[in-house]
């Protein structure tokens, strides 16, 4: 596989072209993800609950981040590979931008961070300093205690013009990637069609520039639970590299997401 960066994911989005993304842990699954051609790989928080078994990804820490990234990159060197920013590792400016280097040192290519609006001056300060972000709307896992439990988000009005400001905001700030988690199909078409840069969807309907799934997910196993939105690609081929390369092209053909997974 050639080697995947923003640039290439901005053409892609002028040609219509959609690609599809991982989470990843380890050098073992990043190598098999690579083989397969998986553009965009994402060291998730969600390492929290799938390898450490926590009902949230509060826990999560910067070290632990760091460490899957150094593992994730030793096993794909070619794959655009963003980091998450875990909960509290932002609350400033400042302090975004000493830990995205660690993660960036870790060899990230890119942090992502959830929020909306409050981000602009973090994510002005992170891209100024040569730091790349992707930024997360929608449903924050980060902020379960907020939402009080991981809910579809944007489905009334007042809350769906709120997220297409924050996307815009966010995109003029800088970020080059903006992640829709858990919104209606139609707000995320809207969102992606009103961006220049690409809108990665996950629960979000197949409108997005690219899609992104939990490695377990796509395996049937969790130690939680496996959300409506994601496909036992497992299951359907026999294999791991089946099922992802099965997973890759049913995204690239636009084939998943199907209707039975997203909201409306």
């Amino acid at each position: 596989m050639r080697k995947v960066t923003i640039n290439t994911l901005m053409a892609w989005k002028k040609e219509g072209r959609k690609f599809a993304s991982l989470t990843a842990y380890d050098a073992s699954f990043a190598k098999l993800f690579e083989a397969a051609e998986v553009p965009v790989l994402l060291v998730g928080d969600s390492l929290g609950m799938v390898l450490q078994g926590k009902d949230d990804t509060l826990d999560v820490s910067v070290d632990d981040i760091a460490y899957h990234t150094r593992s994730v990159r030793a096993g794909s060197q070619h794959t655009l590979l963003m980091a998450d920013m875990p909960f509290m590792s932002y609350a400033t400016p400042e302090q975004a931008c000493a830990n995205a280097a660690v993660l960036m040192r870790a060899g990230a290519n890119m942090v992502k961070l959830e929020g909306g609006s409050w981000l602009v001056d973090t994510v002005k300060m992170l891209t100024e300093r040569a730091v790349p972000v992707c930024a997360h709307l929608g449903l924050t896992p980060q902020s379960v205690n907020i939402f009080g439990g991981y809910k579809v988000q944007g489905r009334d009005q007042d809350a769906a013009e709120q997220m297409v400001r924050d996307a815009l905001l966010l995109q003029n700030a800088g970020a080059q990637i903006i992640l829709l988690e858990c919104v209606p199909r139609a707000l995320a078409e809207r969102i992606t069609q009103a961006l220049e840069v690409p809108v990665i969807g996950i629960g979000a309907g197949n409108a997005t520039d690219g899609q992104i799934l939990v490695m377990h997910d796509i395996c049937g196993i969790s130690a939680n639970y496996i959300p409506s939105f994601s496909k036992n690609y497992l299951a359907q081929c026999g294999s791991m590299q089946g099922a992802v390369e099965t997973y890759v092209a049913e995204v690239t053909q636009g084939i998943f997401p199907g209707a039975d997974h997203g909201f409306d």
